[in-house]
């Protein structure tokens, strides 16, 4: 079988040969924990996960490698930013096109601490207005929460124009990039993220298990830990260390994934995002411009030559087929050796805002790194054998 894999968004497929090399290393000759001894294995290990920390920053632009904690995956990294900072009578902003992974939390929030929560709508892009979030600010306003681009749409959220809003408030500012960090380029220095939030198996090329959050020096007097234990440093305290970032990271790390997401940033550093950008860009195109062509296609989000696709949208397509229910089009796909996702993708909100909610959701196609325009074509060929 030959396997066209377009679920990226979900995570990526393939990972580098580097990052398969990387991790069986790891799993054959060192097999030791992150910081916990003295012997050989174990130094050199903490050595490469000090490098993963060194490159995520370089890669996002962060102040120090210090201020990159590793989390588990970017759910991990988006409930210790809402847990860790809101406090009973704090006002929340956020969209309608947030994925569950901050609409859950800051609902649980809400019943548990009593905050207050505005959420803005979108356009039929699925694109947020900054100023409706200027306009839903509040003297009690803590907290602005905006995903950086959709996993349903793929629209790119005006995020730096946030940014502004957030700080001339005083509010803290929460990005989302759980679809954009590897696939578009991102500065914190010019962002005005107090954190950032993100997995390291999407478009990062890491593992599974693998997650990275961004706290803004000085942010994490207001970042409460939400996981207390060992961290093998000042281990004769009986209190959690306040120093970043050890103060979020207790227990043992995933060193598997770790050492496989050093090798995927090693990855980043030789190719660029910018390159890889270009690619998805030019591959998302593609696909969409064939897909105007065909009856009974509706796809959603920024069309095909709206604007430079890659300022505008991730490598990320939904669609829906007249006449088929998203998974049963999933499964039609299939048998052209074609993986996609069905669905409603984890994130409601977009799907009420679109309409496709009673539909089932969409069919999302999603591009990787590795994927060429005979995938692409191979896509647009088979809905067209289906819609024909």
């Amino acid at each position: 079988m030959t396997r066209i894999y377009v679920d990226n968004a979900a995570t990526s497929f393939p990972k580098p040969e580097s990052v398969y090399r990387a991790v069986d290393d790891y799993q054959r000759r060192l097999g030791a924990p992150v910081g916990r001894g003295a012997y050989s294995e174990a130094m050199e290990v903490a050595r490469i996960v000090s490098r993963c920390r060194h490159l995520a920053a370089q890669l996002l632009g962060a102040e120090s490698p210090e201020r990159i904690v590793f989390t588990f995956n970017g759910t991990d990294s988006l409930s210790l930013a809402l847990h860790g900072t809101l406090h009973t009578g704090d006002h929340v902003i956020t969209s309608a096109v947030e994925h569950n992974s901050v609409l859950r939390p800051l609902r649980e929030i809400e019943s548990r601490l009593g905050i207050e929560l505005s959420v803005v709508s979108a356009d039929a892009t699925g694109r947020v207005d900054p100023e409706a979030i200027r306009q839903a600010l509040r003297p009690a306003t803590r907290l602005i929460a905006l995903t950086h681009a959709s996993n349903v749409t793929g629209t790119v959220q005006p995020v730096e124009a946030v940014g502004q809003i957030a700080a001339e408030a005083g509010a803290l500012f929460l990005v989302d990039a759980a679809q954009t960090a590897g696939q578009l380029p991102i500065d914190l220095r010019t962002l005005r993220a107090d954190f950032l939030a993100c997995s390291g198996h999407k478009g990062l090329l890491g593992p599974l298990g693998t997650g990275l959050l961004y706290v803004r020096p000085g942010r994490e007097t207001m970042l409460r830990s939400l996981r207390q234990g060992g961290t093998g440093t000042v281990s004769e305290l009986e209190l959690q260390p306040e120093t970043m970032p050890d103060k979020y990271e207790s227990g043992n790390h995933n060193a598997l994934g770790l050492v496989g997401l050093e090798a995927a940033l090693h990855y980043f550093h030789e190719r660029g995002v910018a390159q890889i950008h270009a690619h998805e860009a030019a591959l998302t195109e593609r696909l969409l411009l064939r897909l105007q062509e065909l009856p009974g296609v509706q796809t959603y989000g920024p069309a095909a030559g709206e604007g430079p696709m890659g300022l505008i949208r991730t490598a990320v397509v939904s669609l829906n087929v007249e006449g088929f229910e998203p998974l049963e089009l999933a499964a039609v796909l299939e048998e052209f050796d074609i993986q996609t996702r069905a669905g409603l993708h984890c994130a409601p909100g977009v799907h009420r805002l679109l309409g496709t909610t009673a539909l089932g959701g969409t069919l999302r196609v999603s591009f990787g790194p590795f994927n060429t325009e005979a995938d692409a074509d191979a896509v647009a060929d088979a809905l067209a054998a289906i819609t024909g």
